[in-house]
């Protein structure tokens, strides 16, 4: 029995959600450079690895803080669980992988042959994302609210910042935040510290939405809504 307070992950749904709606759109960004625009190819690029960092930070803080404490606390009922989400981290980033390989030959010529190459993997990435994201909400979350802590979760979320600068941060959270419940955002920031709650609720959304005005020409792209499809 544990008796502190336990993980509210709300905050989990919101980065599931980027992580859909952004990989998502990723192919048709790709597509839609003309070929031998490298200044829009690397623009694509960038957007690209801020999403693919974000992603792969939270995988690895996943696999470190939640999964062997599910599987010590929860028995046999995680066994299978863990298992599972730990088969799907590996080939998410294997996936990734390819998709690393694939920009870093594409964003220097913006070849339409290497471009459509990439999509595609990004596009192989998403199907896998996508399912694995299901699974997690559908059986590994409910776990989480049973068996990790609010403190855990808490190290947890600010490990899987990683690398992240701080003047990225507005940029991440308003991401995370483009399609969420305005109650839960608020809920999420009163949880972060002071010095980053006091503005992070005006930076997130000017700072997401100048950085779409970039990369989909519009301050507002296509939302997906919970568990949906690119519309």
């Amino acid at each position: 029995m544990i008796n502190e307070p336990l993980a509210d992950v709300r905050d989990m749904y919101m980065a599931h959600t980027m992580f859909r709606r952004e990989i998502g759109l990723a192919p048709a960004l790709v597509r839609g450079v003309p070929g031998g625009d490298v200044k829009r190819a690397a623009t694509v690029a960038d957007h690209f690895q801020v999403v693919d960092n974000s992603l792969h930070h939270h995988h690895v803080a996943e696999d470190e803080h939640v999964w062997p404490r599910l599987a010590e606390r929860a028995g046999t009922e995680a066994e299978p669980v863990v298992r599972v989400m730990e088969e799907q981290h590996a080939a998410i980033g294997a996936l990734l992988d390819e998709v690393r390989a694939g920009l870093a030959r594409w964003r220097g010529t913006a070849d339409a042959a290497q471009g459509e190459a990439l999509a595609d993997v990004v596009s192989r990435l998403h199907e896998h994302l996508v399912e694995h994201l299901a699974v997690e909400e559908d059986l590994a979350l409910p776990l989480i609210e049973k068996h990790i802590t609010a403190a855990e979760w808490g190290r947890m979320i600010a490990d899987s910042a990683g690398d992240v600068a701080p003047e990225r941060i507005p940029l991440i959270f308003g991401m995370m935040a483009y399609e969420a419940d305005p109650g839960t955002v608020r809920d999420i920031i009163a949880q972060m510290p002071p010095e980053i709650s006091g503005v992070i609720g005006d930076l997130a959304p000017q700072s997401y939405a100048a950085h779409a005005r970039q990369v989909y020409g519009t301050a507002t792209p296509a939302r997906i809504g919970a568990r949906g499809a690119v519309a």
